[in-house]
């Protein structure tokens, strides 16, 4: 999804993992390298967002093109996430790391050459699987290459840096669509992918575990990636023996994680009600929040008018809110229980999420926009540090590393599925929606078909009639707000969740 707040539990699987032989020198550089890392794809999810718009228009994509090139980047990164980092205690930790890094540059590589939607569609794909690779395997170089008595500073720093790279990604994207191209929000990944499997070659020593644990997660993956697909595929496409084989995968994948010796996802630990209620409340507010910056953008650039640097910087606000207050939030458990705190930042987005239906076509980005962003921004800050507190303390320590693997898992599942259900829905408004103004206006036979045959781009569709590009914007607006009201109804979910789920204590 590349949305503008990371996934929780991030630094929970750095503080989970164990110091194995910590390195005596080199630290500096292996911080760099995991910063580095790590920043590669948080800033790509970023960067991509906002130069969906030009790209759907220079490669003249439909909205299940545009839809495709982020699920098949957030098909792979979840469902491979959690056996990742499993990978690099076997085979090296340093060696399943650069084999993502290199993975994920050849493939942004390949993105940004691409010719067509297909093919951008696979590379993005393999980027997934690289960014699987990548993104747990950056965390353990820290955990292992750190004593404890300055793994707390480390962890700061890794934290403070790949806040800020994921907040200036928008900014960064929209300024590389406006002075060159889409495909420079791509290209931008080679050097420093480059520079990181240089310093992981030069200065970061080896490391395993030595213990194959999770051998049996294999089968899992598979099935995941089958079974999530599938449904994804169905809804997009609207072939529902698509979806129902993709049903049948994911029930395969439950069977399968119930019986494995070794599970990806240990299921016991759903036991734990308020593991369970975190979980819930993870996958209704981040399919809200995934929904609603999937087509912020496009309505951004194609709709109001702004350019791609002008609404990169929109979300800013948020990004700085976040980082500003996670660690007071961090520390609102310890004063009043997790409960508290969940259900209160989780009722604050359900305004922010509100707000981003008001704006009609036009106005001030301060009076429209930004009140939305401002109150979304606070309601994520107070919600999500208590959020990966709760999931951290709900289990046992020594299955930490996977209940937070588990949770981040939830996080970009959610996004997977909200980014195809709520296409469905925008796509079924706007088409309803445009019919109707067409016809109100009485459009002329040869602008009308002008317009049929673009439509599903939705509001990338051209026309030279201006009462049509009107009846465009309208339809677009309309149908942003059909799934900004369902995202809001996934927030009040995750606030119920929350009350009725989330222990006090």
């Amino acid at each position: 999804m590349g949305a503008i707040a990371r996934p929780p539990c991030e630094e929970a699987a750095i503080r989970a993992r164990p110091c194995e032989a910590p390195a005596t020198t080199n630290r500096r550089f292996i911080l760099v390298t995991a910063i580095l890392g790590s920043s590669m794809a948080f800033i790509d999810g970023t960067v991509v967002n906002v130069a969906l718009p030009a790209l759907q228009s220079d490669l003249r994509a439909t909205i299940y093109g545009v839809q495709w090139v982020v699920e098949s980047y957030t098909l792979f990164l979840a469902a491979l996430l959690l056996i990742g980092g499993s990978l690099g205690d076997v085979y090296g930790r340093r060696a399943i790391f650069a084999a993502g890094v290199l993975l994920f540059t050849l493939a942004s590589a390949w993105c940004g050459l691409s010719l067509n939607i297909e093919q951008l569609i696979i590379a993005w794909s393999l980027q997934g699987v690289g960014g699987a690779l990548l993104v747990p395997g950056s965390l353990p170089l820290i955990s292992v290459n750190f004593p404890e008595n300055q793994r707390g500073r480390a962890i700061g720093t890794w934290s403070g840096a790949t806040a800020i790279t994921t907040a200036i990604g928008p900014v960064l994207g929209g300024w590389l669509v406006e002075q060159g191209s889409w495909r420079w929000a791509f290209f931008i990944n080679i050097p420093v992918g480059v520079a990181v499997l240089v310093l992981a070659a030069w200065r970061v020593p080896e490391s395993r575990a030595g213990v194959p644990r999770q051998r049996a997660a294999v089968p899992g993956a598979v099935l995941a990636v089958l079974g999530f697909g599938g449904v994804v595929f169905g809804l997009i496409q609207s072939s529902w023996t698509s979806a129902a084989v993709g049903a049948i995968g994911v029930v395969a994948l439950l069977w399968w994680e119930r019986r494995a010796p070794s599970p990806m996802i240990p299921l016991h630990l759903f036991r734990s009600r308020n593991f369970t209620g975190a979980n819930v409340l993870t996958l209704f507010l981040y399919s809200a929040l995934s929904g609603v910056l999937f087509f912020l953008p496009l309505n951004l650039i194609h709709v109001q008018g702004y350019s791609p640097a002008g609404a990169g910087a929109a979300l800013l606000p948020l990004s700085v809110l976040l980082f500003a207050l996670s660690r007071w939030s961090g520390g609102l458990v310890d004063r009043y229980g997790p409960r508290r705190p969940l259900v209160i930042g989780c009722l604050i987005t359900i305004v922010g999420f509100g707000l981003f239906a008001i704006p009609g076509i036009g106005g001030s980005y301060w009076t429209t926009i930004f009140p939305a962003v401002l109150v979304l921004g606070l309601g994520l800050a107070i919600s999500v540090a208590p959020l990966t507190t709760t999931v951290m303390n709900s289990v046992d320590q020594s299955h930490a590393g996977t209940a937070s693997g588990i949770n981040n898992a939830v996080s970009r599942t959610a996004g997977l599925l909200a980014i195809a259900v709520l296409g469905v829905l925008m796509n079924s408004l706007f088409q309803s929606s445009l019919d109707r103004r067409l016809e109100n206006l009485a459009v002329g036979n040869a602008e009308r078909a002008q317009v049929d045959a673009q439509r599903s781009r939705l509001a990338a569709t051209e026309t030279d009639d201006p009462r049509a590009r009107a009846a465009i914007n309208k339809a677009f607006v309309d149908g942003y707000r059909g799934v900004v009201w369902v995202a809001t109804a996934l927030a009040a979910a995750s606030a119920l969740s929350a009350a009725l789920l989330i222990r006090r204590t």
